[in-house]
């Protein structure tokens, strides 16, 4: 499968999903101004050609978030992946596998953190929640050190689960069974639907161990309900407490939290508004994301999240001060578009855009990037 951009994935995706996950990859809160906001801000700044430089070896590789990576990228947490095509968290860790990068698991991954760890070469991350029951939390980290995931990632933006349009529309968290326009909408993809059906019943194999519902929107509804509104930065000390390993904040988008938060034990924290899924007057990422470099300083690593749509996104977010970029939206539409070769195509297709975009800046590596980061960028 060839390669010609996300946007392209998008369309793919959406001529094959049904409805239901359509709806659940690409809404927003609210009016979607957020998920817009998120795009445009890329389009504020501009990537400066530079002539005449020895840019015949480009190399992409970066040591971020703990170890040396083949690329500044991940996979991030996306909830619901495997039922963007069957199989699809496995076929994601097998691909972040060859291509060097992580692979955060969702919490609401149809795929167990037990299952994906067993990917050979994978580099796993665990996303989690604080629930209302504190032993459940435990046993997730429990059973991400049992997986040998020495990294966890815990989102912290939402304390409060806003409207959603698309989805109110569509009823996914309010149904407990698919509707008869969520079947018709189904029967309508026929090539998803069979492998869905030659798949087996699916479920949040993540929540399999916790008996949250008879089936997978059932499961989904009282998983979220679960999500603990009270947390409070006692409970990150006390997270960081219990977890021996990288603890990583994702949700993160004001300089005084991100302070905060490296005062309590946080290694890394991923800026991010939910893809614009949560807070919609919130500002993009990318505009708040120097200021919370600035604050934490050396202190910790600091990775983007929401709106990235092609490399030079990737290399404007790394000029700003990001020690990498988590895809979410764009690897969901690649495994919808392709499944395994999508990913595949996604996976290198955005390498070679990266590797493109710094080689006609004139930089070579991200050492380059980052001492040129003032002579390669400009606001538009």
């Amino acid at each position: 499968m060839e390669f010609s951009g996300i946007d392209d994935l998008c369309q793919m995706a959406n001529r094959r999903l049904p409805r239901l996950f359509r709806d659940y990859v690409n809404g927003g809160a609210h009016g979607e101004v957020a998920v817009r906001a998120n795009r445009q801000a890329f389009l504020d700044w501009k990537i400066i050609p530079r002539c005449l430089r020895d840019v015949s070896q480009v190399d992409i590789g970066s040591t971020w978030l703990g170890r040396s990576r083949g690329a500044p990228f991940m996979l991030g947490p996306v909830g619901f992946a495997g039922m963007m095509h069957a199989g699809g968290d496995v076929m994601a860790a097998q691909a972040a596998a060859r291509a060097g990068i992580p692979l955060a698991v969702s919490t609401f991954s149809i795929a167990s953190m037990e299952k994906l760890s067993r990917v050979p070469g994978v580099d796993l991350l665990a996303q989690i929640y604080v629930f209302r029951d504190r032993d459940l939390t435990r046993d997730m980290l429990r059973r991400a050190h049992a997986c040998g995931i020495d990294g966890i990632i815990l989102t912290v933006d939402t304390a409060i689960t806003p409207m959603r349009a698309r989805d109110v529309r569509n009823g996914f968290r309010r149904m407990t069974r698919p509707s008869v326009a969520q079947l018709l909408s189904m029967a309508g993809r026929p090539g998803w639907s069979l492998r869905m059906l030659m798949a087996g019943k699916a479920r949040i194999g993540n929540l399999a161990p916790y008996g949250m519902g008879r089936n997978l929107l059932e499961e989904a509804r009282n998983a979220a309900a679960e999500i603990d509104p009270s947390l409070t930065w006692q409970d990150l000390a006390w997270l960081r407490k219990e977890w021996g390993g990288r603890l990583i904040v994702k949700g993160v988008m004001d300089a005084a939290d991100a302070r905060q938060c490296v005062d309590n034990g946080t290694d890394a924290l991923i800026v991010s508004n939910h893809g614009g899924r949560q807070m919609d007057p919130s500002p993009a990422t990318l505009s708040v994301l120097p200021e919370i470099v600035e604050a934490v300083g050396d202190r910790c690593e600091v990775v983007l999240d929401s709106g990235v749509r092609q490399g030079g996104d990737i290399v404007t977010a790394l000029a700003l001060g990001a020690s990498g970029v988590a895809l979410g939206r764009p690897w969901a539409w690649a495994l919808a578009a392709g499944g395994r070769k999508g990913m595949d195509a996604l996976t290198t297709g955005l390498s070679g855009e990266v590797r493109d975009v710094m080689g006609l800046a004139g930089v070579r590596n991200m050492a380059e990037l980052v001492a040129q980061r003032k002579q390669v960028l400009r606001r538009a």
